[in-house]
């Protein structure tokens, strides 16, 4: 039994653990559907800030882009489910059934090819992951091969960002344009605007979550893991170690994006809708706040950071709509200088310690020491040396 403790509170499973029971029995016991939906969408966050964990606090890369995943994930789960919604019994009103709505809007007269993949599930859901981490590897492995990095690194990642918006926005007739993909309704024939589904959903969200969580924490145990802090920290002492430090922020920044794409199809999955306004500058800088705010080392605190940052912010603009910017400023700022290490550092700095006070034995009264030995008599001193092996006696000096 002891040694299945040490194991949960080496391997951070005890913590994993409180947040599944969180998020998968308390929060769905007192919350009603509306206000448990938007708990899915803050974890639907909760996947970008889990991947900034092992991309800023583990391998020391600052990505101020992450949106850019994040939102093609969410597009190419809306890609499916826009296609179903076009049949041509639905669409039979337009001038082109059978195609999406704002196709026929901006004139176009038949699908274009590179949409077609998406009339089938199982490979919208391998483009939902695989089309943001060949993006990711392109990015990367053209910038950290020519040791690209730091501050550098971070505005490119900003600028593809704009980038990505803004052709998103051009190109209206293949994406939507600044409305995005809208009006999704059903999936397989399943409608995921009832209350039904939108539990379902909440609770598939939360196990991909909390199983993306344990797989980061896998890695960070493993030699990998190691590694990477090691890359953090020492980059060149790693590199003369003969290990390709070029490829191992590769992989990091795969993995984040990997993370960011899953959790924005969720996120289309769960609110009905993407758009370019979760691509861009802006919600990839507030992605980064939610790392910093629960601990940019803390994987669980992560999660904690984003539903913090996201209740604050429907709380406040529900109840101060003329303030709740400046509230959400005063929220950051107050968090950061009272916790710089964010909620995670504040549990390892302060209600960690105060557990371990409150399960620490009392110490024991001190032991009475045994009276001295008393000095030996003039006798016992004068006596004679007692004889050696062989019956020889010892000689005095």
């Amino acid at each position: 039994m002891d040694a299945f403790k040490s194991w949960i509170a080496r391997s951070g499973t005890g913590s994993i653990l409180l947040l599944a029971l969180l998020i998968v029995v308390v929060f769905p016991l007192t919350m009603d559907i509306f206000r448990l939906n938007l708990v899915g969408k803050y974890l639907t966050y909760a996947f970008v800030a889990v991947g900034l964990v092992m991309l800023w606090g583990y391998g020391g890369i600052l990505s101020l882009g992450q949106g850019v995943f994040f939102g093609l994930g969410g597009y190419m789960m809306a890609m499916f489910l826009k296609l179903e919604a076009s049949d041509p019994e639905a669409t039979k009103i337009q001038s082109t059934p059978g195609i999406p709505d704002f196709m026929d809007w901006n004139q176009l007269t038949e699908l274009p090819l590179w949409w077609e993949p998406f009339r089938h599930l199982p490979l919208a859901l391998i483009a939902v992951v695989a089309v943001p981490m060949v993006l990711a590897f392109i990015i990367s492995f053209a910038m950290f091969k020519r040791r690209v990095g730091g501050v550098y690194f971070a505005i490119i990642t900003q600028a593809v960002a704009l980038i990505l918006t803004v052709l998103i926005i051009g190109q209206q007739g293949y994406t939507g344009g600044v409305n995005g993909i809208t009006d999704l309704r059903t999936l397989l024939g399943w409608d995921i605007r009832s209350d039904s589904a939108k539990y379902v959903l909440y609770f598939v969200n939360a196990g991909l979550l909390i199983g993306v969580i344990a797989l980061c924490r896998w890695i960070q145990m493993s030699k990998l893991g190691t590694l990477l802090l090691a890359m953090r920290d020492k980059e060149d002492r790693v590199r003369f170690s003969g290990y390709d430090v070029a490829m191992f922020k590769v992989f990091a920044f795969v993995l984040a994006a990997g993370i960011s794409a899953i959790g924005g199809a969720m996120f289309t999955l769960q609110v009905g809708f993407m758009s370019p306004s979760f691509v861009g500058i802006v919600p990839s800088i507030e992605m980064v706040i939610f790392a910093a705010v629960g601990g940019r080392m803390s994987l669980v605190g992560a999660v904690y950071g984003a539903l913090l940052v996201n209740f604050g912010k429907t709380y406040f603009s529900e109840s101060a709509p003329d303030l709740w910017l400046f509230l959400m400023a005063a929220l950051f700022i107050g968090v950061v200088l009272a916790f710089p290490n964010g909620l995670a550092g504040l549990y390892e700095s302060h209600v960690k310690p105060w557990f371990a006070r409150r399960k620490a034995p009392k110490a024991a009264p001190a032991a009475v020491e045994p009276p001295a030995a008393p000095p030996p008599s003039p006798s016992q001193k004068s006596a004679p040396p007692a004889a050696l092996p062989g019956g020889v006696q010892g000689q005095s000096a």
